[in-house]
């Protein structure tokens, strides 16, 4: 069999109880195997034959529930797929979003960390029940008012399953980590014009990083995030990780906890003004203290980085098929 069967296997039995997926995988490949064999005896080449036997079982979600026999149903069975499809799309799409440009709006207009991050925490809520709300009464329409009674709105078929594990995991991966970088981004560019702290006199609107960083550093900074978006998204085009891949990756994490290493040991890395708003920053050796940790966990975030590279690598897919 091909990959298009075990990509049929694994999405039929991804949603299956743990305690039933290797018997359930095993009795439906032998099903499959045994349906192309007779397909072929007939005269259908191999790719024909299996398209056909998979067309035939249907779509694998629809299947998984026949074998776990529980029920397809909230809007109805005939759409039920399609609305579940749909809703965790618009979900996943429309509430962050949302969020993003609700607490972007109350951070334009100067307001305070606090009130950024609940903004966006409403404007999340809201949204959601919003998306939930409308696509439950849009599908519930269409099935009181008969529109289901020639099958489902939409057919499956076999353009819509979904990619293999490993491409799944790795879109996992790459989405995670452009967020985190653009909250990154976000955050170091707000940090220098809004206030992120506050002391018994109120928000300090000293910028966090010293501001001679302007020069070089943070310029420098912030095109090694965007440096670093596009590796992860040439990752990801690529399909898996390489020992190259691997060596750039180090790379980038060496460029950029290195200098955020030795300015947080000099001193160079947050503006003095900034801690001076603070009475426990004036402690005896609280800042070198203060620059030493910041320079082992950045160098700790380095490293752990860097080996998660080569691990990946070593764990490829298709270095294990070459090999």
């Amino acid at each position: 069999m091909t990959s298009l069967t075990d990509r049929y296997v694994a999405a039929t039995v991804r949603s299956l109880p743990e305690t039933q997926r290797a018997d359930v995988e095993r009795e439906l490949r032998a099903s499959i195997e045994d349906d192309v064999d007779a397909r072929r005896e007939s005269g259908a080449d191999p790719e024909t034959a299996e398209r056909e036997v998979l067309i035939g079982l249907g779509d694998p979600a629809a299947l998984a529930a026949r074998f776990s026999e529980r029920p397809l149903y909230l809007i109805g069975p005939t759409n039920f797929l399609f609305y579940r499809r749909s809703l965790i799309t618009l979900l996943a799409i429309i509430v962050p979003i949302a969020a993003l440009g609700s607490g972007l709006v109350h951070a334009l207009t100067g307001e305070g960390i606090g009130s950024v991050v609940a903004a966006a925490v409403v404007t999340a809520l809201s949204a959601a029940m919003h998306i939930g709300f409308w696509v439950t009464l849009v599908f519930a329409i269409l099935d009181w008012t008969g529109a289901s009674k020639n099958g489902p709105l939409v057919r499956w078929n076999l353009d819509m399953l979904p990619d293999a594990p490993e491409k799944r995991a790795l879109r996992s991966d790459a989405v995670t980590s452009i967020v985190w970088l653009g909250i990154l981004l976000a955050f170091l560019v707000y940090a220098q014009f809004f206030p992120i702290a506050w002391n018994v006199d109120g928000p300090v609107r000293e910028p966090l990083l010293a501001p001679a960083l302007w020069g070089f550093w943070l310029p420098y900074l912030l095109v090694l995030i965007v440096a670093e978006v596009v590796f992860v998204l040439v990752t990801y085009r690529r399909g898996a990780w390489s020992r190259l891949l691997a060596v750039v990756n180090a790379v980038l994490a060496a460029a950029a906890v290195v200098p955020i290493a030795a300015l947080a040991l000099a001193g160079d890395l947050v503006n003095p003004d900034f801690l001076a708003a603070f009475d426990w920053a004036d402690a005896e050796n609280t800042r070198s203290v203060a620059g030493i940790i910041t320079a082992v966990v950045a160098l700790g975030i380095g490293a752990w980085d860097a080996i998660d590279g080569f691990v990946r690598a070593a764990r490829s897919p298709r270095r294990r098929r070459a090999a």
